[in-house]
């Protein structure tokens, strides 16, 4: 027998050990990141299971796979399929919304910080790179999703399971989306005290057909009161991600948004935050940096409360005018600004994920 046909999938595997995925400083074997192993004489072929499509350590662990494979034969032709599986902490016990896997609040302690913008290109950047993903506008009050999507103009249709009436999101471009403002009148004010607020947020969660989803990003409103607390209570959340821009007083708020998810009554882990308007860049100077709002204010509060700081936005026209014409920025042949989502999608993730392997080891030593 050649040393070839000696190689076995244990052996295989017991190289594979030596492969540590730098986020959740474990081996991707004991992770159950190596799947269907088939060996043929000198051919070898394997699923590589990253926790989500975005990772940005894809090719990284590719790499590391294949140098340790090379050290049982260096004439092994190897083929990695390297696929996705998005890790949840959420169980298949739970009634609410039991098939989406993770629930992330996009919030900010003031309005004005583009909140908004950060969710719609956050969530398009997830889909692009192959996620299922929802968006749901939870701004009830001051409803912009549907103007920054074109559909404003488009009704949910509702559809009657058993008896009762579901709402389905609207489907642009691969992402599933539901506001307010595609039920009523852009023209008609909506004067709702909180009772009203939230009964209709529980029913945009509950009676809803979002199926199957890897993320759902809920749009929140500004600052921290009744919505808040009742969606956390209502359906159990993943995390949440604050927005802030860089000024003192936009800090300020976001640090209280901050603290409220982390009150013993909420207790929702916060995934990381992204600073908006961090500096402007004109068109025809694009490597010159004018901090119109000052400098590295979100960073420093990411350092302060030690949460991830998931990156910077620039202040660009172009994310503005995507807004006003319905097109998100990532859906532009900007380079530079789908460059500065993705990465910023690909860090959330990432964080993502980290934060449900450390709610998991947490679940198991209770137990």
């Amino acid at each position: 027998m050649t040393m070839m046909q000696q190689i076995s999938t244990e052996a295989i595997l017991n190289v594979l050990k030596n492969v540590i995925d730098p986020d959740l400083k474990k081996d991707i074997v004991s992770l159950n990141m190596v799947r269907n192993i088939k060996l043929d004489q000198n051919q070898l072929s394997f699923d590589l299971v990253l926790t989500t499509p975005a990772c940005p350590l894809k090719e990284l662990l590719r790499s590391e796979c294949l140098k340790n494979i090379a050290t049982l034969d260096s004439e092994l032709k190897v083929d990695i399929n390297v696929t996705s599986e998005v890790t949840s902490i959420r169980s298949n016990e739970i009634n609410i919304l039991p098939s989406v896997k993770n629930i992330i609040c996009v919030a900010s302690g003031k309005g004005g910080v583009g909140k908004s913008t950060v969710s719609v290109n956050l969530a398009y950047s997830l889909a692009k790179m192959g996620a299922k993903v929802g968006l749901l506008d939870a701004d009830i009050h001051g409803p912009s999703i549907p103007q920054m999507l074109g559909i404003q103009d488009i009704k949910p249709e509702i559809r009657e399971i058993k008896g009762k009436h579901y709402m389905v999101p609207i489907e642009k471009d691969g992402v599933k989306v539901l506001s307010i403002g595609l039920v009523v009148d852009a023209r008609q004010a909506i004067v709702w005290r909180g009772p009203m607020v939230t009964s209709a947020l529980k029913q945009f969660i509950t009676d809803t057909i979002w199926g199957k989803l890897d993320y759902l990003i809920l749009d929140m409103p500004p600052g921290t009161g009744d919505v808040h607390i009742t969606m956390t209570q209502t359906v159990p959340m993943t995390g949440a991600i604050i927005v802030t821009t860089p000024q003192q007083v936009a800090v300020a708020d976001a640090r209280k948004a901050v603290a409220m998810y982390r009150l013993d009554s909420m207790k929702v882990p916060i995934i990381g935050l992204i600073e908006n308007m961090a500096y402007f860049t004109p068109a025809e100077l694009p490597e010159n940096k004018y901090y119109l709002f000052g400098k590295d204010g979100g960073k420093k509060l990411a350092e302060e409360y030690e949460i991830p700081f998931l990156g910077e936005v620039p202040l660009i026209q172009n994310i503005m005018q995507g807004a006003e014409d319905g097109v998100p920025a990532v859906n532009t042949t900007d380079q530079h600004i789908i460059d500065v989502y993705r990465t910023i999608a690909e860090n959330a993730a990432r964080f993502i994920a980290i934060s449900n392997e450390k709610k998991q080891i947490e679940a198991t030593t209770e137990s």
